[in-house]
């Protein structure tokens, strides 16, 4: 059965911090006309310039997914874009008045909220969707990375993760319809290892980060120095290690909860195709560089088959 393109019904704010500037910033959600797409205008500036949510604008993928279209930035669109993947709207007009996507609770729950309170409205026009006819893969064999788009005709998705700790290991996650994702995986939050975030703390690259946003796990007995360090950034008193390996501030949703996140990054990095995926998707140990590198396989098999246009 054929689908119609679809966007949203109504106009749908939110705010909150980006997590890397610790920037105050709105979103709003426009609806848009068929064959727009998903396309980011920045309000702040005074020519209010767009950027266009795609493969070929995106330019740092270090800490997040971000983006640059004639020198303007849009970072860590990854959430948000799962969300829009996982409600499948395909045009979209996001005003925004900062550089950085709000983190919210570090998953992409809220902004499936936004949707669902905006309400989603069909449009004339069919929805066209990406297939392919053989394997498209990215390996970084070294260091155990593997994603594979593999024809089908419906989309399915399995993420495998070994972290190679005793508090995280081998997990998996998948979705066989995207309804799952959204019940599911949708609301499963970052993550990060307390050594990891002690980096960031003191090169001051989590600005806008609070600890209800990341689940933080140990992997080795801290110094005390660095927990009290962690208290006094977050303004958190008797932060503690539970007996699962993470720390006290937030509670795990799922045993798999990493693995889940790993899922969501990952189907918000394949939206910068433009177009839904019929395929299906297989990655080991995914990550926003290697996510992004295997979207590009992707467009240029398409580019060379003639089925993509260039921005």
């Amino acid at each position: 059965m054929k689908k119609n393109q679809i966007t949203i019904a109504s106009e749908v704010s939110i705010s909150g911090k980006g997590l890397h500037t610790g920037c105050a910033v709105s979103i709003t959600l426009l609806p848009a006309p068929a064959n727009h797409g998903i396309v980011f205008q920045r309000i702040d500036l005074s020519d209010k310039p767009k950027v266009k949510a795609h493969i070929l604008n995106v330019t740092d993928t270090s800490r997040s997914t971000n983006l640059q279209e004639n020198g303007i930035n849009i970072k860590t669109v990854e959430h948000l874009l799962a969300a829009l993947a996982g409600m499948s709207i395909d045009n979209l007009l996001i005003h925004i008045n900062a550089e950085e996507i709000p983190i919210m609770d570090g998953s992409a729950a809220h902004f499936i909220s936004m949707i669902k309170k905006a309400g989603t409205k069909e449009l004339s026009e069919e929805r066209e969707y990406i297939s392919v006819d053989e394997v498209v893969k990215f390996e970084k064999p070294d260091q155990g990375i593997e994603l594979l788009l593999v024809p089908a005709e419906k989309f399915t998705m399995s993420v495998m993760v070994d972290y190679g700790t005793s508090v995280l290991s081998s997990q998996y996650a998948s979705i066989k319809k995207m309804e799952e994702f959204v019940d599911n995986i949708s609301s499963c939050r970052t993550f990060v290892f307390l050594h990891e975030l002690h980096y960031l703390i003191k090169n001051n690259l989590v600005k806008g980060g609070e600890l209800d946003n990341a689940i933080v796990f140990v992997d080795k007995k801290p110094n005390p120095e660095i927990l009290e360090e962690v208290q006094n950034f977050f303004n958190k008193k008797n932060i503690q290690i539970n007996e699962n390996g993470t720390l006290n501030n937030v509670k795990l949703q799922f045993y798999n909860e990493p693995a889940c996140h790993k899922l969501l990054d990952l189907l918000g990095d394949l939206y910068l195709l433009g177009k839904p995926i019929k395929g299906e998707i297989i990655a080991r140990k995914p990550g926003h560089f290697a996510n992004t590198e295997f979207v590009k396989l992707i467009y240029e098999y398409l580019e060379n088959k003639g089925s993509v246009k260039k921005i």
